[in-house]
């Protein structure tokens, strides 16, 4: 663990420049300061007492950083160290409640921390922790077995909540739009913030399960009556597989999930890749009707999510 170096940082300077007397100085120093601040803890949620050259850490710390009359180079550090892991720990923690109502709270904390390890924030926007995490636990799947299959489905979706809530959105498809070009050549686009998942369990549910469940027990902590025992919490039943398809998007500034019939997805997905819309139609398969597909484009039209490309 003393030697992992944080995945697309630029390797750190063997020292920190003595004096910032240029451009270059400031960013070896920035180099240097951000490979200490992103190294993982210690199990005593400590600094790492060893460099990544084998010196001390105590040493590297007092190349710029000054000691006072109550803490150390090495202590004054770990301060920053701590305080940048908590703080991602927490957003992690909160922004994937199924993954670790699927893990467990101990194993749940060690992908995360090992996925930080490798891929550290490189947004200026924290909502931007957790996006690799679907691929890290590809990457990684020992640490989410025998589940990884199930980890990485709730991951994608709890992912495409972060998606909906938050990203850009495009002036939506009017009907006058689709009567002024010919369905032949014009293109639609979906609105970034949706997201299309083919899932192999109906994760939407499981979910939505685990918040209820977490609800009721920050209820039942939170209560006033002190003679009265807070239950411990049951757990949530793991999904049963079953293929579903979803549309996570929001509305009005809600967040919404939306099952989707199979042929339905098909063409949304063949809009997504930039098919014209009499190609994207043919997508769902033969056995879909007009008044379907009618249907469906009505619906997609007033929840605002086509958008010209």
């Amino acid at each position: 663990m003393s030697r992992i170096l944080a995945t697309g940082l630029k390797a750190p300077p063997p020292h920190a420049p003595r004096r910032l007397a240029t451009t270059a100085d400031v960013l070896k120093l920035q180099r240097l300061m951000t490979h200490l601040l992103v190294r993982p803890l210690t199990k005593q949620d400590g600094l790492q007492p060893t460099w990544i050259d084998g010196r001390p850490t105590a040493a590297v710390a007092a190349e710029f950083i000054k000691s006072n009359d109550r803490l150390t180079s090495f202590e004054r550090l770990q301060l920053y160290n701590r305080m940048y892991w908590f703080r991602l720990l927490d957003i992690m923690h909160d922004d994937n409640p199924g993954l670790r109502a699927l893990l467990g709270e101990k194993k749940f904390t060690r992908l995360t921390e090992a996925y930080l390890a490798k891929y550290p924030s490189r947004s200026f926007t924290l909502r931007n922790l957790g996006s690799r995490l679907a691929q890290f636990i590809r990457e990684q799947p020992r640490l989410t077995a025998p589940h990884t299959a199930l980890a990485h489905a709730v991951t994608r979706f709890e992912w495409a909540q972060t998606v909906a809530f938050d990203e850009g959105a495009h002036p939506g498809l009017t009907a006058a739009d689709l009567k002024r070009t010919p369905p032949a050549r014009l293109k639609i686009a979906l609105q970034p913030y949706l997201s299309l998942l083919a899932l192999d369990w109906p994760v939407d549910d499981y979910v939505i399960a685990v918040k209820q469940r977490d609800a009721l027990r920050g209820a039942a902590s939170n209560a006033v009556d002190s003679a009265r025992v807070v239950p411990r919490s049951r757990q949530v039943a793991r999904p049963r597989r079953g293929r579903i398809y979803l549309g996570v998007h929001r509305y009005h500034h809600r967040l919404f999930y939306k099952r989707l019939e199979r042929p339905a997805f098909l063409i949304l997905t063949a809009l997504a890749a930039g098919r014209p819309l009499a190609s994207a139609v043919t997508a769902g398969g033969r056995g879909v009707k007009p008044a379907q597909v009618s249907g469906w484009f009505a619906t997609w039209m007033e929840l605002g999510w086509l958008c010209r490309r």
